[in-house]
């Protein structure tokens, strides 16, 4: 579990057959789950200042794939005992959304993206939506996609910075959000079934 708050931003030292090396001040161990760029990866090996994790198959289908270059966000898994910050965070990437405009504000910068429709049932006002690993506030909600405003802060910090018109980051929706949408949708298959059956019963006299 992560909780969206980026621990710092690693350099990719290299990609290949599927094993990702990172360079970072932050020493995980063998074993070690850290999301990089929000997607939970497993530590494989450590080496002086740097570490290598493997993307899975699932992984690579479900990721945007080019961003593995240059720098990127680095979380390490959260432990018991710690300060909980964020919101819950599972590493679990949902979908893939494009940055579809960049408007500059007072104090902040509004970032508008776009997600496929099917997910936009978990996207919610004021609820939580996790960017690149970042846990950041919807502040608005379209057809297409929904809208943030991130501070000078988050904006210095992170890769929000480079982010572009066309550029395509992980999307992983609130947990919360998912888990009741599974719910009525499993509460409404039962019902209908329920009413299936009585017809078919009926129809028999």
């Amino acid at each position: 579990m992560f909780t969206g708050l980026i621990r710092e931003m690693a350099e990719v030292v290299s990609y290949q057959n599927n094993r990702l090396t990172l360079k970072a001040k932050y020493r995980p161990k063998i074993g070690d789950s850290i999301a990089v760029n929000g997607a939970c990866l497993t530590v494989i090996e450590v080496r002086e200042g740097r570490f290598v994790v493997e993307l899975a198959d699932e992984t690579r289908e479900v990721i945007a794939m080019e961003n593995l270059k240059g720098k990127v966000h680095i979380e390490p898994a959260m432990q018991m005992g710690e300060r909980f910050e964020g919101h819950i965070v599972q590493g679990h990437i949902d979908t893939i959304g494009t940055v579809t405009a960049i408007h500059k504000r007072t104090n902040g910068t509004d970032f508008f993206i776009r997600i496929p429709r099917e997910y936009l049932q978990y996207i919610i006002p004021k609820g939580s939506v996790t960017v690149d690993g970042v846990s950041l506030t919807v502040n608005g909600v379209s057809e297409e996609g929904f809208r943030l405003t991130i501070i000078p802060h988050t904006l210095k910090e992170t890769l929000f910075g480079t982010y572009r018109i066309g550029t395509r980051v992980n999307i992983e929706t609130d947990l919360f959000a998912r888990y009741v949408a599974n719910i009525l949708e499993k509460r409404e298959a039962a019902k209908k079934s329920g009413w299936e059956r009585i017809e078919r019963f009926e129809a028999l006299y």
